[in-house]
Formats: structure tokens, sequence, C-alpha cells
């Protein structure tokens, strides 16, 4: 699976565009094309297509115009990636001081960052440990950061706890898209998958060399009807990692 990095395009010009801060040339012809369509147009290759069918020509064929006339727009597909991904934090569906507790309202996060990735796996794939700062990503940050505003914890706590709950919600996601992924390659359910396979492990598996294994794999197996349940394991993931931040909340208020 192909890793594209964010912010590895021109910085300044990535601002630029995020920002909307160039200013337009007064004369000359009205451009056809703005940034917000070609940035959607790249969102819809990736998502029918994948990340690594993106490029300035495939997007421009979607547009209906030059592969060359695109980067008067956008420099390079560096940039594009980071309007993409700014443009995507965008979708999202509401803040989060809504009714409840703290808990509630990181349960509100994870679910909302996990339909995000499922609905746009092309994000899975982008690294963003140098993030392009724009409108979108600074309103999603600060939007989740007030799902534990005020409960007893440190400026630097907060944006720990969120990155904990973040970090789950895409590692989940991946599980699913992998899962996904595995079906389409193969032409086979997990159930498929593993009744023309398992005769052959049964010959060769010896349950008393490994007991834990086969125990566990065994009831898990039986659980899921397949190796492991992506859903099952954000689920139960999400709220071992909220108990444990309820611990640290309550050492805060004794």
């Amino acid at each position: 699976m192909t890793t594209e990095y964010s912010g590895s395009g021109d910085p300044t010009r990535t601002m630029e565009l995020l920002w909307g801060v160039r200013a337009r040339p007064r004369r000359g012809p009205k451009p056809r094309l703005t940034t917000e369509q070609i940035t959607r147009a790249a969102i819809e290759v990736a998502d029918a297509e994948g990340l690594s069918a993106l490029s300035m020509r495939r997007v421009a064929e979607r547009l209906g115009v030059g592969a060359m006339s695109l980067y008067t727009y956008v420099p390079g597909k560096a940039e594009l990636i980071d309007l993409m991904v700014d443009a995507v934090y965008g979708e999202r569906s509401g803040p989060v001081e809504t009714p409840g507790g703290w808990r509630e309202r990181l349960e509100r996060v994870a679910r909302a960052n996990w339909t995000l990735y499922r609905r746009h796996p092309w994000m899975l794939q982008v690294a963003t440990a140098r993030p392009a700062l724009g409108p979108n990503t600074l309103a999603k940050y600060d939007e989740e950061l007030r799902a534990v505003e005020g409960i007893g914890l440190t400026d630097v706590e907060m944006d720990a706890v969120l990155t904990l709950v973040l970090q789950h919600a895409v590692s989940s996601a991946r599980l699913l898209v992998e899962a996904a992924e595995a079906q389409s390659r193969t032409g086979m359910t997990d159930e498929e998958w593993w009744a023309a396979h398992g005769p052959l492990l049964a010959k060769v598996f010896e349950a008393d060399r490994y007991p834990v294994a086969a125990r566990v794999g065994s009831a898990a197996g039986e659980a899921h009807q397949a190796a492991l349940s992506p859903e099952y394991a954000f689920e139960f993931g999400l709220a071992r990692i909220l108990d444990g931040i309820g611990v640290l909340v309550e050492s805060r208020s004794g």
C-alpha cells in the first residue's frame, strides 16, 4: 500500500492555497476552474479508484481539461493531497459540545473519525506527522479538543488523550479496509477462505503444542466467523481506552 506524506510539497504555496491568501490576477480571462473544484475531483478519483490511481492527469480527465491546465491552480500532486485532506476534514457532522459528559463526547469523536476513514479509505495512506494546517484541519482539532475541555486535564494531556482516541479510530478503520480489500482481491469471504484452507491447517496444526492459541483462536473465530472482527475491535478498544482515561480524570478530581 503506497504511502503519501502530508506537507511534502511546497509549504508556502500549500498554505496560500489552503487559506486563499494568494491574490488572483485582475486581468486576463476568467479562470475556468477553482481550487475547490479540482480538490473535489481529486477526492472523487481517490474514493473510486484509490490513492495509487491519483495523478494530475487523472484529475484533469475527470474535469474534462488538459493536464497542464491544472498546474495553473495547483503546483503538483503533493500540494493537491494536502488540499484533499483538509477538505475531507471539513466533512464534520457538527460540534462535539452536545449533551453528555466527556466520555460520550469522546465516543462521538471516535465514531465520527471511524466513519470518515470508512468513507475515504485512501486517507489511511496519507501520513500526517507533518500536517498542512489548513482551516478545516485546525477547526477539527479545536472542536475535538472541546470534548475534554474543563475536565481537569492539562493542555498536554488533552492533546495526548485526543491523539490516543484518534489513533484507535485510524487503526481500527485500517483493519476494516484491509479486510474488505482481502475479500475483493481473493473473491472470497472470510468464511469461504477458511473453508478452503482450513483442512490443510487442521493437518499441520498441533493443538497440544499451542494450547492457548488453539483455545482462544477457536473461541474468537466462532464468535466472529472470521479471524478477527474490525467492528468488535473498534468497540472493545474504544471502551477500554475510555475506561483508562476515566481513571486519569478521576485521579484529578480526588
